[in-house]
């Protein structure tokens, strides 16, 4: 007992110093702007120290109980339950979301914020089939949501393109871009296709941020086109042609928010049933036998290159129709508004959900962009809170929120995989 308390104590005092040797750069030295406008350096070193006895604590905690991921897999019996479970939380899910806008006390904020969480969904789905189904590290997934947003706004601003004929269209040039980035890392796995992802996303956003001539560059482009409800525009003269004058209600700016809410809703809906359909398919077998190992897969016959790029094109247009969406929802768009961190949001909502887990992915895009809004009133330390919590949940859940699996086939009954056996969220 003495031997193991050493050890911990040890553990938690390694953790510590390297704690101490960030935080002490990233929180106990900050520029302040004194009042007469110059710079000047502010000291927290009481904050330096709250928070390294904080990951001395925690560290001797998750030590001494011993909380290491191999330690915690679910049973048969517990996943068992978690998919029993699944079946009546997804419904319920389902059921909130279509009904949220009529909910007493929601307002304009709460809609705002539901259309943002579920355009993350989609976008986790979009990246579930590259990273989670077919195995594929992706930290570029933001470029195919530029190439959509921008796609949907250069049609509609120099061809006069509706919504309902540019989404398509962006999503299709973005599944072109896709099979584009597919070709070059046919031959390269785990980091090196980190890396070559990495550098597509980069590339993208330093094109349309230099090409001033077609996207106006760091400038952006304003005046995107709204969607229409069928040709009835929103808008706030009350004229028959309108929404509310053709309908008989009273011109409100809510009408807009709650289309744009049901319009995300049902594209993220698209882009599941698509991806469930298309998983018990024989490419979305090949997608899964490619994620196990590829030296097998090739083995068995399985097309790797068509099934790799089928996995890019698919989850590339998804992002591309999310990208038109984003586009036509803000009616500004600039490189700025897709850099790497949303890809490294999108991944970890992919990661933190399970890997090739739509509940989980839909329940992680939940917590981490609607439960980020609850702390928004600590500011500066609401990213910490927000970096903790993503530590918890890798601590206490490696392999996602849900970590059992359902198999896409099955000889007779369906049971479901333990966490156990699903591979943990490294790429």
């Amino acid at each position: 007992m003495i031997a193991r308390l050493g050890g911990a104590i040890r553990d938690a005092a390694l953790a510590t110093l390297v704690a101490f040797g960030l935080f002490v750069v990233m929180v106990g030295l900050r520029t302040d702007v004194a009042p007469g406008g110059e710079l000047f350096l502010r000291q927290r070193w009481a904050d330096v120290a709250l928070l390294c006895a904080l990951v001395f604590a925690g560290r001797l905690l998750v030590s001494l109980w011993g909380l290491r991921p191999h330690s915690l897999g679910q049973s048969p019996g517990r996943a068992a339950l978690t998919a029993k479970l699944g079946t009546f939380f997804a419904p319920a899910l389902l059921a909130f979301a279509l009904v949220l806008p009529f909910v007493p006390g929601i307002g304009r904020y709460e809609l705002d914020l539901g259309i943002l969480v579920l355009t993350y969904v989609m976008l986790g789905w979009g990246l579930n089939i590259v990273v989670g189904l077919a195995g594929l590290l992706d930290l570029g997934y933001v470029a195919f949501y530029a190439v959509g947003a921008y796609s949907y706004a250069l049609l509609a601003e120099n061809f006069g393109f509706s919504f309902w004929i540019c989404l398509p269209l962006a999503g299709i040039l973005a599944a072109f871009w896709g099979i584009l980035l597919g070709f070059p890392v046919l031959r390269l796995r785990g980091d090196y296709l980190a890396i070559v992802t990495l550098a597509f996303g980069e590339i993208i956003r330093i094109v349309l941020l230099n090409w001033t001539e077609l996207t106006n560059g760091p400038n952006g482009m304003t005046g995107i086109p709204r969607p229409t409800f069928f040709g009835l525009p929103f808008s706030m003269s009350g004229e028959p042609d309108t929404f509310a004058g053709f309908f008989g209600l009273e011109p409100s700016p809510i009408h807009r928010v709650i289309f744009l809410y049901y319009l995300i809703l049902v594209l993220a809906l698209l882009t599941n049933w698509v991806t469930i359909r298309i998983r018990r398919q024989p490419i979305g077998r090949a997608w899964e036998a490619l994620r196990e190992d590829e030296i097998a897969c090739r083995a068995l016959g399985i097309n790797v290159t068509a099934t790799k790029l089928t996995a890019f094109a698919l989850g590339a247009m998804f992002g591309g129709f999310a990208g038109a969406f984003f586009a036509t929802r803000q009616g500004f768009i600039s490189p700025e508004s897709f850099t790497f961190i949303e890809s490294a949001i999108i991944l970890a909502i992919v990661v933190l959900g399970g890997m090739g887990s739509q509940i989980g992915v839909a329940v992680a895009a939940i917590v981490m962009i609607g439960g980020f809004e609850l702390f928004r009133d600590l500011e500066e330390w609401r990213m910490l809170v927000f970096g903790a919590a993503m530590v918890v949940i890798m601590v206490l859940r490696p392999r996602g929120l849900v970590g059992s699996r359902t198999p896409s086939i099955a000889l007779g009954e369906r049971r479901a995989v333990s966490a156990a056996h699903v591979s943990e969220g490294k790429g």
